[in-house]
């Protein structure tokens, strides 16, 4: 694992799917694999969308917590290999 700097963060309030998993996916394969990124998201639907990413994708969801205000963290690692996602 890469543990990352405190700035390291996808701030996606205010955002709607699937703009939060587009943009945390984004910063993820700019990074090496172990990489740790965390995304704020407001967004309700994030909660399916994150952990189905992450499972689609190969990367690991290391946690999840409500910051309050309806906002959550998503802890996420990117894996070793991102599998192409499927529809």
């Amino acid at each position: 694992m890469i543990e990352t700097e405190p700035g390291d963060e996808v701030d996606a309030r205010g955002l709607l799917c699937p703009l939060p998993v587009l943009r945390l996916r984004k910063r993820l394969m700019s990074a090496p694999p172990g990489t740790r990124l965390r995304l704020i998201a407001t967004d309700p639907a994030a909660v399916v969308d994150v952990p189905h990413f992450c499972a689609e994708g190969g990367h690991v969801m290391v946690e999840m917590r409500d910051l309050g205000d309806g906002a959550r963290e998503f802890t996420v690692e990117r894996g070793q290999v991102s599998r192409p996602a499927t529809r």
